[in-house]
């Protein structure tokens, strides 16, 4: 063997070995920075030797093919094999000083606190295979029955699931497939219903309160005062003419409204209503000649109808009422008995649609015709919802 190629050997073994000892030295960086329980340790030491052992092989192979450009074929196997038992030598005789070196530097405390982690962190995988072991005994105790049930709860949530969803994409596809002016009426249809049936129980709800404020609102006009007031004997005597000569039952009621400056107050039967004012109008004796007002009222559960009279003949004023059906309102008008009857009927039937039959002219005086509803009525709504 000449010079040239011993030099060129001691030069790879000592790059081979220069090598080795700093792969060594980073792997024994990594294993103290991470503070490893003694079977991690372990394991560690077994991986950096095995990697350092991988190492000089692949180094030692790599030179030992350089080599062979030069060398005989006999003295290339010769290199070879003392290359390889040279680098084994020394990986194995560095990993065990390194495993001693790291040994010694770890304190008691930390080699202590190592073996805690590693013994918590067993009994936390213990502890958590014991928790799926028993959910997994727990589902095979359960009897028939329970599971049957779960799985039904189950089965009926899909069900209700899907169906939601079948829903919801049945109105997809059919806002799809509709054409924009069916869409238009579809809405308008909706708006509409919308609207009866708030409509609907408004009126339900109105017509109960009309009702208990009716009840209480009469009793306590009807209510008779421990002392009787000055204008009873003319309500005596108006209300026996009438029973006179237009009947008995002419009259559903009769009092002194307490609340209206005592004012006899007759309340008439639809079908005898305009009889009764005919007579108030033209009775000699009474002579009710002057009619000062006139207005309707929606009480929700009916309409009604409120005349002022007065007589100068008598000195004395009288309220004349009548209950209508709220659906259809209609009674005869006054204007053939006090012409002062015509703009209030005519007021009246635009803001409350009550229809006074025989009216010489009875029209819309506020609203024009072609308006819809009636704003006086408790359950009104505009037509047009954006007004």
């Amino acid at each position: 063997m000449s010079e040239k190629e011993d030099l060129a050997k001691q030069k790879a073994e000592a790059a081979a070995k220069a090598k080795a000892v700093a792969l060594a030295r980073k792997q024994a960086k990594a294993e103290e920075a991470e503070e490893k329980p003694e079977g991690e340790i372990d394991i560690a030491k077994q991986k950096a030797e095995a990697a350092a052992k991988a190492k000089a092989a692949a180094l030692a192979r790599k030179q030992a093919k350089a080599e062979t450009a030069e060398k005989p074929e006999g003295e290339i196997d010769i290199a070879k094999q003392k290359a390889a038992a040279a680098a084994k030598a020394k990986a194995a005789a560095l990993a065990r000083k390194q495993a001693k070196a790291e040994a010694e530097e770890k304190p008691e405390g930390e080699i202590d606190i190592a073996k805690q982690k590693a013994a918590a962190a067993a009994k936390a995988k213990a502890a958590a295979l014991a928790r799926k072991q028993a959910k997994a005994e727990e589902a095979e105790e359960k009897p028939e029955g329970e599971m049957d049930a779960a799985k039904q709860k189950a089965a009926a949530a899909a069900k209700a699931k899907a169906a939601a969803l079948a829903k919801k994409q049945a109105k997809a596809e059919e806002a799809e497939e509709k054409p924009e002016g069916e869409i238009d009426i579809a809405k308008q249809k909706a708006a509409a219903a919308a609207k009866a049936k708030a409509a609907a129980v408004a009126k339900a709800k109105a017509a109960a309160a009309a009702k208990n404020r009716t009840a209480v609102q009469e009793s306590e006009e009807a209510d008779t005062p421990s002392e009787i007031s000055p204008n009873q004997s003319k309500l005596d005597q108006i209300v026996s003419a009438i029973e006179s000569h237009v009947g008995q039952g002419a009259l559903l009621e009769n009092y002194i409204n307490r609340l209206s400056k005592d004012v006899p107050t007759l309340v008439a039967n639809p079908d005898t209503y305009f009889s009764i004012a005919k007579f108030l109008r033209y009775d000699e004796q009474l002579d009710f000649s002057y009619l000062s007002e006139l207005h309707g009222t929606d009480f929700e559960s009916h309409m009604e109808i409120y005349v002022h009279l007065h007589s100068f003949k008598m000195n004395q004023s009288v309220a004349l009422k009548v209950k209508l059906d709220r659906d259809t309102p209609v009674i005869p008008s006054l204007v053939p008995l006090w012409s002062g009857a015509n703009w209030p009927e005519c007021e009246a039937y635009d803001l409350l649609g009550i229809n006074f039959y025989e009216h010489p002219d009875l029209k819309r005086i506020l609203l024009g015709e072609d308006w819809k509803g009636y704003p006086l009525r408790k359950d009104y709504e505009p037509y047009d919802v954006e007004v």
